[in-house]
């Protein structure tokens, strides 16, 4: 089991993986079905039919698939939740927004009506019905591809009772809907877009990515509709991209514009606007 491995991580490493010696063990313990820790001190090589699995794991990986497309999973907020082709994996910073309702919304048991604009995977939404249980929520997404991943989730995570996917575009939220609004928009200028690593570039969807030329379109579309999306008093919260706040924060002159909330690396990552009571 040590050769195979130190094999599919040289491999791995060759193809300019980063971290490929602990995506091959990732990989190894899902073709034998036990967990990484019970791969450490397993008595047993994998069968032939886990190795053959095993190897074509591998081959997608060298071809620079992401690991979570492969293994159908990502955790997010210390959730579980299914991805794979067609749906934006979700990312570590996004979670700043949700650190930031949690500050800005102290009750946890207030009934709030949280919507999740371009919900993908239903993370955001999720991980906040979550940590406010007496909320309703509604995602609102256009690709097929994301709305089951989103719907399934929301399903796998015990929430179809108190929350809906909705196959629609933004515009389509009711007015003066919603307490809180969450959003991760696509904010990558299109400029750059071929220069991300290629898990990204020749994987996940390009319609979660590309902000247009100067990556502030969707901040553009959402400064139009969320002054009447939010209910008097409402809030919404905008992932950022980095650098991105001096010039995405004047789009929205139709509400009030509060301090942006940094993630761990310091970077402005969240947009916080309200609708004036």
């Amino acid at each position: 089991m040590r050769d195979l491995l130190h094999d599919a991580a040289d491999r791995l490493g060759e193809a300019g993986v980063e971290g490929g010696r602990l995506d091959a063990r990732i990989l190894l313990a899902r073709a034998m079905k036990i967990s990484r820790e019970q791969l450490i001190v397993a008595d047993r090589r994998p069968s032939a039919e886990e190795a053959a699995e095993f190897q074509a794991m591998i081959d997608r990986r060298a071809v620079r698939e992401p690991l979570a497309y492969i293994t159908g999973h990502k955790e997010f907020w210390s959730l579980d939740f299914q991805v794979g082709p067609g749906v934006l994996i979700p990312r570590p910073d996004t979670e700043t927004l949700i650190e930031a309702a949690l500050a800005l919304f102290p009750d946890r048991m207030a009934p709030l009506t949280i919507a999740d604009l371009g919900t993908g995977s239903g993370a955001l939404l999720i991980a906040a019905l979550k940590e406010f249980p007496e909320a309703r929520g509604f995602g609102f997404e256009r690709s097929p591809d994301a709305l089951r991943y989103a719907r399934s989730n929301l399903e796998t995570h015990g929430l179809g009772s108190r929350a809906e996917i909705l196959a629609a575009d933004w515009s389509a939220a009711p007015e003066a809907g919603f307490d809180l609004i969450l959003s991760n928009p696509p904010y990558i200028p299109a400029s750059e877009i071929d220069a991300l690593d290629p898990e990204v570039r020749l994987h996940e969807p390009r319609a979660a990515l590309d902000g247009g030329a100067d990556g502030l379109d969707s901040y553009r579309s959402l400064a139009r509709i969320l002054p009447r999306l939010l209910r008097p008093g409402g809030t919404a919260l905008l992932e950022l991209g980095q650098g991105q706040f001096a010039a995405a924060e004047p789009l929205f002159q139709d509400l009030q514009t509060h301090p942006p909330v940094p993630d761990l690396a310091g970077i402005l990552r969240v947009l916080v606007l309200k609708r004036p009571k």
